[in-house]
C-alpha cells in the first residue's frame, strides 16, 4: 500500500483528473485525452495456470541487462561510468545493456556513451501528459527530445511511495509508447500477498492493466527480495515468469536482489528473459559480471 498520505477529498479529485497528486481541476487534454478510452485497471480472477501444458516459447537469443541506479550517481559520476562499458554489447552479444539513471544524469549518461555506443539509455520514470503544469515530472518527447530510448514504469518503490497505481502506469506506459520509447513495466507481489496465496491474482491484475505493444517488456519483481539481499529461487522466478507470459507473450525480466553470484542460476531459466539489477549495476565490476552472466545464458539457450 501507498505510504504517502491521502486526503480525504483524494477520491473525488482522481475522479476527476485521473491521477494521484494531480490537483489541477483542468479539463481533460492532451496524452490524458487520447488515452481516455482506455479501461482503467480493474481486478481481475486469473485462469487456472498448469505449468504442464503451458506452450513455452523458445527463449530470447539475447538477454537484456538493465542497471536501475534509483536515486544514486550524479551526471559526473554516471558519464564515467558510461564511458567505461560503452563497448560491452560489443564484447557480450548475448546481452542487451540498457542503463536507468536518474533524470539528472541521462545527457551525462548519454555523453559518456558516445554516438556509437549501442548501450541504450532509459529514464525511470516518465508522466503521461504531453505538458502542463505537473511540477516534478518530465514528458515522454522531452525524453525522447535528448536521446533517451526508453523508460522504467510501476517499479514497486514508486508505487509503494509515490501513490503509483495500475492506472497510472498504464498511463505512463501508453505515452512513453505513444512517443516512440520501450517500456519497463513492473510488476511483482508483496510478502504478504504470497504468503496468502495471491501471488497470481496481484500479478494478473497488475497485467491486465498494462498495454499490449512490441516495444514493451515486463520485469517481474518479488517485492520482498527487493533491496533486501533476499532472492527468489530459480525455481520460483520460473514459475512467477511462466504465468506472466501466460497472460502477455513478451520477454519477462526478474528483479529482486541479482547479483553476479546468482546471475547465471536465474538467467538460465526457461522462461527469464534478462534482469532488472538495482545495488548490482553501480559496480561496473559486478554490473558486467551479470552482463556476462547474461550473454552465458543466452548462448547456452541456444546451443
Amino acid at each position: 500500500m501507498c505510504s504517502c498520505h491521502v486526503p480525504d477529498s483524494f477520491d473525488a479529485k482522481t475522479r476527476r483528473s485521473g491521477a494521484c497528486g494531480d490537483h489541477s481541476g483542468k479539463s481533460v487534454t492532451g496524452a490524458r485525452k487520447r488515452l481516455s478510452h482506455a479501461r482503467g485497471a480493474s481486478a481481475v480472477t486469473p485462469r487456472r495456470y498448469h505449468p504442464v501444458r503451458q506452450r513455452r516459447s523458445p527463449k530470447i537469443a539475447v538477454v537484456l541487462i538493465a542497471g536501475n541506479w534509483k536515486m544514486f550517481k550524479g551526471a559526473h559520476e554516471a558519464r564515467a561510468f558510461a564511458t567505461r562499458i560503452r563497448h560491452l554489447p560489443e564484447r557480450l552479444p548475448g546481452a542487451d545493456v540498457v542503463l536507468c539513471p536518474p533524470f539528472v544524469s541521462l545527457e551525462g549518461t548519454l555523453q559518456g556513451l558516445g554516438g556509437g555506443s549501442l548501450v541504450k539509455v532509459y529514464a525511470q520514470n516518465v508522466h503521461w501528459e504531453l505538458e502542463g503544469a505537473f511540477t516534478g515530472e518530465v514528458a515522454a518527447p522531452m525524453l525522447a527530445e535528448i536521446g533517451v530510448s526508453g523508460v522504467v514504469v510501476g517499479h514497486s518503490e514508486r508505487r509503494q511511495y509515490f501513490c503509483e497505481t495500475d492506472d497510472t502506469v498504464r498511463r505512463r506506459s501508453e505515452a512513453a509508447l505513444e512517443a516512440g520509447l520501450a517500456v519497463i513495466a513492473c510488476v511483482g507481489e508483496t510478502e504478504a500477498e504470497r504468503e496468502a496465496g495471491e501471488m497470481e491474482s496481484v500479478l494478473a491484475r497488475q497485467v491486465e492493466a498494462l498495454p499490449r505493444h512490441d516495444r514493451l517488456v515486463i520485469a517481474y519483481e518479488p517485492v520482498w527480495a527487493i533491496g533486501t539481499g533476499r532472492t527468489a529461487t530459480p525455481e520460483m522466478a520460473q514459475e512467477a515468469h511462466a504465468f506472466v507470459k501466460s497472460l502477455y507473450r513478451a520477454p519477462v525480466l526478474y528483479g529482486g536482489s541479482v547479483k553476479p553470484e546468482n546471475a547465471l542460476v536465474l538467467l538460465s531459466q526457461p522462461d527469464v528473459d534478462g534482469a532488472l539489477v538495482g545495488g548490482a549495476s553501480l559496480d561496473p565490476v559486478s554490473f558486467e559480471a551479470i552482463c556476462q552472466a547474461g550473454a552465458a545464458a543466452a548462448a547456452g539457450a541456444q546451443a
